[in-house]
């Protein structure tokens, strides 16, 4: 398809219809449209005559007629579903394009449930709708797998319509049938493929866009129904065969990777021929020599009688064969655009292994040639089980959200399941989210007999005897180091309490110090200081050190990060809106909550020396009350409210928003503010602390004003990305906010320099070492060589030292790989995932050592 001949009107919806020898439909089905609650004005209506050869082109240009909306297009030969579709495109003026069948009545929510989604991302290509049988009873279309084959098939097509298909998600393809689309996307990527005809054209069309790096997401508040005539049956069933089997191999061909387009192709090809012998009554046999009987009937005729059926089969690979110059040019092109692996993708196929056809002679054939070209093990997906102890919802702090996106990243390419003790109030399409009791023990055991691999942050392995046990490789999030924090939090306690509560967190971090199999951290500080409590506890080992001696497999740097998609405003959220700040005024934000190592009473008093020269000033503290009812407030709270309240600031300068702003709306609240800032004071939480605001402020934008001290401290003053200024200095303080909130120059090169540094912290590139691991995930070396059986007693290390790692090891090689340590690889993996598992880590063990001679 070539670019659209019209230019696209904002906000119209053009409706592309097209009529093949079904005219009494069509006109019926644009009637229905004048239902649809939607502006006439934004609404184009496209009947494309595909070559009907009877009179529907006059039938059609008398009933639309004066109907200014509907334009009737004509082409005198028969052009298939995609070509027709795509001729209605070409001339279609809107925005978005809509494919909507001549047997189809929409719902008046069609289109307005439709456009909703295109609303959740900019990357939402295509939506499409729920669609539902005439009496909108049943399913028609809900979603759709596709097979490794490349035959695609509608989900719980026949079942009750309920609440299981009320959530939107994304989905690797919409029915043609009722499907909108970017009409400037479609044009883009070449429409629907026109050798298709019909059938899978708008299998492949999903699978492209998704590949390219758009999404396509389900609509079930977009309702059509659906009338079938099954108008391919007068053509006979065998051209409907010959379409999909040929449909089929060209959808493979053209969107898979060549490593498992390998697999995949000859494999389909094979399961072709078995496909095609078992609709039919011959015997494949028939030919083999050693049933040669020269005294049979017909032993020596020509032709034997073969059912169209069958021929469809042979047919469409020949055709599929004779198509291959022109698909290869188009492969090339689809793959040279290729934004995401068929890993990320292969989550939204479904039941990838589905045979579509019964009989015991298919199905055998069909699991012989799915293990001999390695199918299953190719598009399995690792299970990830990722727990945190945050609550999960509208309003997360930051060890929810670090989750959150976590589970994000690593669902592309396996299946993950976010678990937590704390609130489960937020779903997702892309993985589960589930809520556990705390230390239920039968409840976690569920989730760890599931798991390959464990990830997990904060108190989980102290909470859950199930997870101790484990012999899952295990991943710690140590980014916050909380002994440290309690240090500074611990501090109002008194003594006694404040030694036992920092006594607890050093015991709960020694735990899974010596347990875990890999552990992130948040910066190069805190890698080093990690190392050395490492060290303390014996991990810091021979056989550690032998298997990796920059000991990057053990622990690596990922640090919070921030969304690559650039925030939009939607809402006024400050300006305007809070009462005491105007339009115009400055504003300077705090981006989360307050504790007690951050010094705010510095930055009121900065405030308030500020505003003596600067009257209009203010300083928006974005959230007070934390989301997570497991982290009290804290003593410095009230005390900033009191030094507030003191000086005069209260609702003129100075503003608390008393709740905890919706993860989804704090963008508002960041494109209304001039300038980000954080204080804190110069001790040890600070040397190694990561502030997780800092980088809402980059996302944003945003200038940046800081204490120095910590890592970010260093990056805003090497990167320039604003002021940072010493610990406790009110006047220092307040002429750095003075010069991001009123010298042009100075703010104008900060904010440059956060453009160019922010690429350096999306979630992408921070949870790079994490789905790296993931990938090929392992044991830790000395956990398999046995130095660690069994979790060490952390209330012992500091009285014994653990010797059994240097005894061990003494017998062992100390090259990266000795024979010594594979074996007890293999051992571990043929225990807790059987001979798959150690078969598949053989294939990579292998694939590896090809790729480092090669």
């Amino acid at each position: 398809m070539k670019n659209s001949a019209v230019a696209a009107q904002p906000g119209v919806v053009s409706v592309v219809i097209v009529n093949f020898r079904g005219a009494d439909d069509t006109i019926e089905c644009v009637s229905q449209l004048g239902a649809v609650d939607w502006p006439a004005g934004k609404l184009d209506v496209v009947v494309v005559e595909n070559g009907s050869g009877d009179d529907s082109l006059a039938r059609l240009t008398a009933a639309f007629a004066g109907d200014e909306r509907v334009r009737v297009i004509e082409s005198a030969v028969n052009l298939g579903f995609a070509g027709g579709s795509n001729l209605g495109a070409r001339e279609a003026r809107g925005e978005f394009v809509a494919f909507l069948n001549s047997d189809a009545k929409p719902h008046a929510s069609w289109i307005h449930g439709a456009l909703e989604q295109f609303d959740a991302s900019p990357a939402v290509a295509a939506v499409g709708s729920k669609v539902l049988d005439w009496d909108g009873k049943v399913v028609d279309f809900v979603g759709g797998s596709l097979t490794w084959f490349g035959m695609g098939y509608k989900d719980h097509e026949n079942q009750p319509d309920d609440e299981r298909f009320a959530q939107p998600r994304d989905i690797l393809y919409g029915t043609g049938s009722a499907l909108f689309v970017r009409a400037s996307t479609f044009a883009e990527v070449g429409g629907f493929d026109e050798r298709f005809f019909m059938f899978y054209e708008d299998v492949d069309l999903g699978w492209r866009l998704n590949l390219l790096g758009y999404r396509v997401r389900f609509a079930p508040a977009s309702v059509v129904y659906h009338r079938h005539h099954a108008s391919m049956r007068s053509f006979g069933p065998y051209r409907e065969s010959y379409l999909l089997e040929r449909n089929a191999l060209a959808t493979l061909y053209k969107n898979l990777s060549a490593e498992n387009l390998a697999k995949f192709l000859p494999g389909a090809m094979a399961l072709l021929a078995r496909r095609a012998v078992a609709k039919s009554d011959l015997d494949s046999q028939l030919f083999d020599i050693r049933r040669f009987d020269s005294t049979a009937e017909g032993e020596f005729d020509e032709t034997t009688p073969v059912s169209k059926e069958s021929l469809a089969g042979l047919f469409a690979l020949d055709q599929f064969v004779e198509d291959l110059e022109s698909l290869s040019v188009t492969r090339d092109q689809v793959q040279a655009g290729r934004r995401r692996t068929d890993a990320d993708l292969f989550r939204l196929f479904g039941n990838m292994i589905h045979p579509l056809l019964g009989g015991s002679s298919y199905l055998s054939g069909f699991r012989s040639v799915v293990d001999a070209f390695e199918i299953e093990s190719s598009t399995d997906r690792r299970h990830v089980l990722v727990i945190t102890g945050d609550s999960l919802g509208e309003k997360m702090a930051g060890p929810g959200l670090r989750a959150w996106k976590i589970s994000e990243a690593l669902s592309a390419e396996h299946e993950v399941r976010l678990v937590t003790w704390n609130a489960a109030a937020r779903s997702s399409d892309a993985f589960e989210v589930e809520h556990v009791q705390l230390q239920n023990e039968r409840q976690m055991k569920v989730h760890e007999q599931w798991a390959d691999v464990i990830f997990f942050q904060g108190y989980a392995l102290h909470h859950f005897t199930t997870l101790q046990k484990s012999e899952k490789i295990i991943v710690a999030d140590i980014y916050d180091p909380m002994h440290l924090e309690q240090l500074e939090q611990g501090r109002e306690f008194g003594t006694e309490r404040w030694t036992n509560i920092v006594r607890s967190a050093t015991e709960v971090l020694n735990q899974q110090l010596a347990r875990a199999d890999f552990f992130l951290c948040a910066s190069e500080r805190q890698r080093l200081f990690w190392l050395g409590q490492l060290a303390a506890l014996g991990r810091i080992n021979p056989a550690n050190y032998a298997a990796d001696d920059s000991l990057e497999q053990l622990i690596s740097i990922a640090p919070f990060g921030l969304d690559a998609t650039p925030p939009r405003h939607t809402r006024d959220a400050i300006r305007g809106v809070v009462p005491g700040i105007g339009k115009t005024d400055k504003v300077v934000i705090w981006g989360g909550g307050i504790y007690n190592w951050f010094d705010t009473l510095t930055l009121v008093r900065a405030i308030g020396r500020l505003a003596e020269r600067r009257k209009n000033v203010r300083l928006f503290f974005m959230g007070v009350a934390h989301p997570n009812p497991d982290v009290p407030e804290m003593a410095i709270v009230q005390k900033t409210r009191q030094l507030a309240e003191e000086l005069g600031l209260t609702g003129k300068n100075v503003f608390f928003n008393d709740t905890w702003v919706d993860l989804d709306d704090r963008q508002n609240y960041l494109l209304e503010a001039d300038v980000g800032v954080s204080t804190h004071f110069d001790h040890i939480e600070t040397t190694f602390s990561f502030r997780t605001r800092i980088l809402d402020y980059l996302w944003a934008g945003l200038p940046i004003v800081t204490t120095r001290g910590d890592s970010f401290g260093d990056l805003v003053e090497k990167e320039g990305l604003g002021v940072s200024v010493p610990e406790r200095d009110v006047d220092a303080l307040a002429d750095a906010l003075e010069s991001m909130l009123y010298d042009a120059p100075a703010r104008k090169a900060a904010q440059q320099a956060v453009s160019r540094v922010r690429e350096r912290f999306t979630w992408d590139e921070t949870l790079r070492p994490l789905v790296e691991f993931v990938r090929d995930p392992r044991p830790a070396a000395d956990r398999v060589l046995g130095s660690l059986s069994a979790p060490l007693d952390v209330a012992r290390a500091g009285r014994t030292r653990p010797v059994t790692a240097e005894e061990k090891f003494q017998a062992i090689s100390t090259r990266r790989h000795g024979i010594r340590r594979d074996i007890a690889l293999a051992g571990h993996y043929l225990t807790n995932g059987g001979l798959s598992s150690l078969g598949a880590k053989v294939r990579s063990r292998l694939q590896h050592s090809r790729a480092a001679k090669g």
